[in-house]
């Protein structure tokens, strides 16, 4: 991937450009509906807060333009809030998102910002598994699974599914970009 655009209308997003940038790839910040215009070889979709992401999404125009981008095949990463945005169901919310990731989640399932927690987890990779570091900051939870091409990508000690990938998206529970490990992006960038 050559041009990353990351959403830069609420949230986490510097730090996902300083990771990209430390693996040599370009990053845009997609702030009004002319930005998107721009040729993108991929899309970050940054923790915050959900709601306010998808209420700003439209008011700003944006949120068909991306929804379109995603739907025709543009390589997704969504973190946290992005993962929200991404999930076909919310269990406990109203926040209208994409849909296009077919999974249930459930907001600030690991608690609000004090029940926020580091540790390790495993990411399965087509290049084998191995440890990462996950931070946690009231992080949504992947509930269900809900279409069978859905892979488990990162793990938690106890089993509990951390992130997947589907088809052109991944959608993470945690924040990547909090730590120095660039495992998450060069799965991201793999993306064929």
């Amino acid at each position: 991937m050559k041009k990353v655009g990351v959403l830069a209308v609420q949230g986490a997003f510097v730090e996902h450009e300083q990771r990209l940038a430390q693996l040599g790839v370009s990053t845009t910040e997609l702030r009004q509906s002319s930005d998107i215009s721009e040729s993108l070889d991929g899309l970050i979709l940054p923790g915050g807060e959900s709601t306010v992401q998808s209420k700003l999404l439209r008011e700003l125009n944006m949120f068909e333009p991306l929804r379109e981008l995603i739907d025709s095949g543009l390589p997704v990463l969504g973190t946290c809030a992005g993962l929200i945005l991404l999930a076909r169901e919310i269990e406990n919310d109203a926040v209208d998102g994409f849909a296009s990731l077919p999974v249930r989640v459930q907001r600030n399932a690991y608690g609000r910002q004090l029940g926020s927690f580091h540790t390790v987890a495993r990411l399965n990779s087509t290049d084998g598994s191995r440890d990462i570091p996950a931070t946690f900051i009231r992080a949504p939870r992947i509930e269900a699974l809900l279409d069978k091409e859905v892979q488990p990508l990162v793990e938690l000690e106890d089993g509990t599914i951390a992130g997947v990938r589907y088809k052109n998206l991944i959608g993470l529970s945690f924040h990547p970009e909090l730590d120095e490990d660039l495992s998450i992006y060069e799965q991201f960038l793999s993306y064929e």
